[in-house]
């Protein structure tokens, strides 16, 4: 059976008007072409709708009983148009987002003030977790998008670079480090250090750039705002990348960048490269690329 709208909405015009002229006309059409419209359609179900006389046009049974069916058939399709009509204005949808903790906490709350500012019906899913769970997340399409430290380049997943992070020396202000000329790895690895967690991509960006030296690890934490009140502390020092200073910013803590060779680290937009994007997505996808994080002046010193 293959109905159209086109004539169940002929046969709405006809049950309501009970004219084949006035339902001819508000159906745009006439009146001969109306009148095949509404034979096509008894045709296709196989029964009579109408019965016809010179004076009067009046549903049959099986008329009374498809009528029913017809408007519920009509209304979900008019439904099901206005939903795509407004996903594809951006007045609905849904974007999810897996974004490494530190980018989430300090600059995309204003990217997402400002994407929701602009399309308030969009509804925003955000993951704020390490960058093997953002990968995961797109990979398993629990994500739209994610930001990650880790480049994937598969067969199902796209990754292309997004931004580059300089790394800083934190410690308290009067600390050596906080004042000395130059830093040297050397230097670094003299003193105690607060870690994050191996599974961290800081951590393992860290251990990288330094191979072979080992650094002096006093203590391994999870978290970031973690990481600051032990250097506060004065338990030791720390290294961490630029777009996490907003943790540090304290009038007891000194930042300094380290301009060493081999210590930056990548962040890169991973989406799934055999789907498209949502209209939704799509318009995420922009708003994040047209607001990448701005890098921090390599020879500004902080807190010092």
């Amino acid at each position: 059976m293959n109905l159209s709208t086109r004539q169940l909405r002929a046969f709405l015009h006809l049950v309501e008007e009970r004219s084949f002229t006035r339902a001819a006309t508000l159906s745009h059409l006439s009146q001969p072409a109306f009148s095949a419209l509404i034979r096509s359609l008894e045709d296709e179900l196989g029964v009579r709708l109408f019965d016809r006389t010179t004076r009067s046009v009046e549903l049959t049974a099986e008329g009374r009983a498809f009528e029913a069916a017809a408007r519920r058939v009509l209304r979900e399709a008019e439904d099901a148009w206005t939903d795509v009509r407004q996903l594809a204005a951006r007045q609905r949808g849904r974007v999810a987002l897996a974004v490494l903790p530190a980018l989430a906490a300090g600059w995309l709350p204003q990217v997402l003030a400002r994407f929701h500012a602009q399309w308030p019906g969009i509804q925003l899913d955000v993951a704020d977790v390490l960058s093997e769970d953002c990968i995961e997340r797109v990979r398993s399409g629990r994500a739209d998008l994610a930001l990650a430290a880790t480049r994937v380049d598969t067969p199902e997943l796209r990754t292309e670079l997004f931004c580059t992070d300089d790394f800083h020396l934190v410690c308290r202000r009067d600390h050596p480090l906080a004042t000395q000329p130059q830093l040297r790895l050397a230097d670094i690895a003299a003193h105690p250090m607060i870690q994050l967690s191996r599974s961290s991509s800081v951590r393992q960006y860290v251990e990288a750039a330094i191979h072979p030296l080992q650094l002096n690890t006093m203590m391994e934490l999870d978290q970031l705002s973690t990481v600051a009140g032990m250097v506060r502390a004065g338990l030791g020092i720390s290294v961490v990348p630029a777009l996490t200073l907003f943790h540090f910013e304290h009038p007891q803590l000194a930042t300094r960048p380290l301009p060493l060779r081999g210590l930056k680290r990548q962040i890169f937009l991973v989406r799934r490269r055999d789907r498209s994007l949502s209209v939704a997505a799509q318009a995420m996808y922009k708003q994040l690329m047209a607001l990448r994080p701005r890098q921090t002046a390599p020879n500004r010193r902080r807190g010092a």
